[in-house]
């Protein structure tokens, strides 16, 4: 999975390079060295339409009318709280950052998350985050073509076009480009509302 990781994230750095998403980069500073995020928020609010407790199944309906089942694990504990009409509130986060550093200057690679749920009795919630940081090295850059190849830490290269010129500016063959990919996914269920 670590591997799937790397060069998707690997990939992605190319789309942020590629769309120049450029934050961090001081005027002041010519030799700073390119760093950037994209991130993004999706808010969904559904309503239960159905609730199957011995399959752990809910059916909900989307803000678009759109009905679709939801398979809930056993660690959600408060499944017998939700009611029909309770509205499920879905909040998902994703970010890349990058920046690339002098050789020798990105960290390793480290993996954390965390979760947390609401008291037994409660109407369900919860929230599950996780980032994954990694490093890859510059192996070649090629200014005439806007192309730059990254070798990740199991050996294997890629190779992106760059669409902004600027954005190979001050980068070396040997840099270190570290990636930060985090993402979050909050859930809450709240009463129907009464009429």
């Amino acid at each position: 999975m670590k591997k799937g990781l790397v060069i998707l994230l690997v990939l992605v750095f190319g789309l942020v390079l590629t769309v120049g998403v450029m934050a961090g980069e001081k005027a002041a500073d010519k030799a700073a060295k390119p760093s950037g995020v994209k991130e993004q928020t999706v808010k969904v609010k559904a309503t239960v339409e159905a609730i199957d407790l011995d399959k752990r199944i809910v059916t909900l309906k989307g803000p678009k009318g759109n009905v679709f089942d939801l398979k809930v694990g056993d660690q959600a504990k408060n499944l017998p709280q939700v009611k029909v009409g309770d509205l499920v509130n879905i909040q998902y986060y994703e970010a890349i950052a990058f920046e690339v550093r002098k050789p020798g200057a990105a960290g390793p690679t480290q993996a954390t998350g965390a979760v947390a749920t609401a008291k037994p009795g409660e109407k369900p919630a919860g929230v599950v985050a996780g980032q994954v940081t990694i490093t890859a090295t510059v192996e070649a850059l090629d200014a005439k073509k806007n192309m730059v190849t990254l070798k990740g830490e199991g050996g294997k290269t890629v190779e992106l076009k760059v669409k902004d010129p600027k954005n190979l500016k001050n980068v070396k063959v040997g840099d270190q480009v570290e990636f930060t990919f985090t993402e979050a996914l909050a859930l809450s269920v709240e009463p129907a509302k009464k009429k």
